[in-house]
């Protein structure tokens, strides 16, 4: 049985926790609106009915394996039906669902299962060309007592013990709801912006709530179609495409492998309403609305995850008529911080938006103000991680949760997120924020994508290298870049001193830049 390992003090917002499981919703729905459609995935539509018939039989299924409340259940699937119904079944079993993004390999694998020792792993055979089942065989070759395997589409023969999931779908339903309020739901591995992921906890509690905190925000109802690009198995897909549909009985349209035009089609064919992504969705489909005009359903874009440039939030703004507003939040804090539909250009471009409901920030500077690490407490916050050593480190001696940001706070409450800890360059002395020099670098006409990064260096101990994905047909120079940042009137000791030009950034699936990659690279390259 996973327990939370840190005692956060949620007295304070016992009023906002309702007694709901995250997998109590989907019965409702059903039993609401049956007829209604789901899930839209690759052609595939499904009712709210079907759902929870697929959900029932499978909680059947998962059961008679072997896997019992408090069990973990290891979850690596693509952006599939199939997804959906195993979250909401392993919810309702009153297991822990352990989403892991489709892109892990062995070497992350390993580490997970050796640390969170699932009953259960379910997998796909075949996901863009890679063969997770001969993966997954490989990762628990040395394990004495391996979990089962449930394989999602199988393509023909599988290992001895590795059970097809129509095993699943064909076993007796199991209407019971074993989930309890106050019990770990989610066990979640931060995705890999440094160098070791971490084990996150969550209960229903807080993963309820946050998901109705979003519902108000935006003002979501059964109408509210959801766009669902981001993985399933990230927190944004798990929470906001997953349990966010089936608590509103809304329509979730999902997309597997990212591609703007097919993006753009099912946004237009299903007329998507709300989704939450990361900065390269967003620029995705603003570039195909760019360069195919026309009337864009999505009334309501939050854009987080990664960098969000303040010129893309206002250029989306225009070209999709859409609230289109920054988003803050972490595996930890599911959400901290957003803007609202109705602030006004500045708000929603320039900063990540304001504390949502009770949430408080805080900045942490002698004075309060200026540039800090971003504090945080509210309701949402995690109960510690799987390793209680990490905890220490991750919370303030009364309470507060450090988020390992930088920040500022100006007089409306809006925070702006001004890069990480570790993502500052010290040049001289001096602390230049590398998301100061990005957010100006992405204004030049021939930059596409720019991750700015820390060399070592014997003299001014560190100065900036410029990793640039540049646009198609263009090859900007070092001296391009600094020309152009000299028209931003910045500090001469802020530009950068290196520039490598690549063909693409290395990300999450959730789109954040994996700085640590670059840092590697840019220490062992001459």
């Amino acid at each position: 049985m996973i327990e939370a390992t840190h005692q956060v003090d949620r007295s304070q917002w016992a009023d906002l926790f309702s007694e709901r499981t995250i997998g109590s919703y989907v019965a409702d729905a059903a039993a609401r609106c049956a007829d209604v459609t789901a899930i839209v995935d690759a052609g595939e539509r499904i009712s709210y009915g079907d759902l929870f018939d697929r959900v029932t039989r499978v909680v059947g299924g998962l059961r008679r394996l072997g896997v019992e409340p408090g069990d973990v259940a290891l979850l690596q699937l693509p952006n599939w039906w199939e997804a959906s119904v195993v979250i909401h079944a392993v919810a309702r079993a009153g297991a822990v669902v352990n989403p892991v993004i489709p892109i892990y390999r062995e070497h992350e694998l390993s580490f997970i299962v050796d640390q969170a020792r699932p009953r259960a792993l379910v997998v796909p055979h075949w996901f863009r060309g890679h063969d997770h089942v001969a993966m997954i065989r490989d990762v628990l070759a040395d394990i004495d007592v391996p979990p089962v395997v449930v394989v999602v589409r199988p393509q023909g023969p599988l290992p001895d013990g590795f059970v097809p999931f129509d095993d699943l779908l064909a076993a007796e339903p199991d209407v019971e709801d074993r989930g309890s309020a106050e019990r770990i739901a989610l066990l979640l591995y931060t995705s890999g912006t440094t160098a070791d992921p971490k084990g996150v906890l969550h209960d229903h509690r807080n993963l309820d709530y946050e998901n109705r905190s979003i519902i108000e925000l935006f003002g979501l109802d059964e109408t509210s179609t959801v766009l669902g690009m981001s993985p399933v198995t990230h927190v944004s897909g798990f929470l906001y495409a997953v349990l966010l549909p089936a608590m509103l009985g809304a329509k979730a349209v999902l997309l597997d492998t990212w591609d703007p035009v097919a993006c753009r089609q099912l946004v237009d064919a299903e007329s998507c309403r709300f989704t939450i992504g990361a900065t390269p969705f967003l620029q995705g489909l603003v570039d195909d609305y760019v360069t195919d005009p026309g009337e864009c359903p999505i009334a309501a874009f939050a854009c987080g995850g990664a960098d969000v440039p303040p010129d893309l939030v206002r250029q989306a703004r225009r070209v999709l008529d859409a609230a289109v507003v920054r988003i803050y939040g972490s595996s930890e804090f599911s959400t901290v911080t957003c803007g609202r539909p109705d602030d006004d250009e500045r708000i929603a471009a320039e900063t990540d938006g304001r504390p949502i409901g009770p949430i408080e920030c805080r900045i942490d500077h002698p004075d309060g103000h200026g540039v800090g690490e971003l504090l945080a407490r509210g309701p949402e916050v995690f109960g510690g991680y799987l390793d209680p050593s990490l905890n220490d480190a991750a919370f303030t001696d009364d309470g507060w949760f450090r988020t390992g940001d930088l920040a500022s706070m100006d007089a409306d409450g809006a925070v702006t997120i001004r890069g990480r800890l570790k993502d500052i360059i010290i040049r001289g002395g001096e602390n230049i924020s590398a998301k100061e020099v990005e957010d100006l670098l992405y204004g030049h006409p021939a930059v596409k994508e720019v991750a700015v990064v820390a060399m070592a260096d014997p003299v001014m101990t560190e100065r900036a290298c410029a990793f640039v994905v540049p646009m198609a047909g263009e090859s900007p120079t070092l001296a391009d870049l600094t020309a152009y940042l000299e028209t931003r009137h910045i500090a001469r000791q802020k530009y950068p001193e290196r520039l490598e030009l690549v063909d693409e950034l290395p990300k999450t699936a959730s789109g954040k830049i994996q700085k640590f990659v670059l840092r590697e690279w840019v220490r062992g390259a001459p």
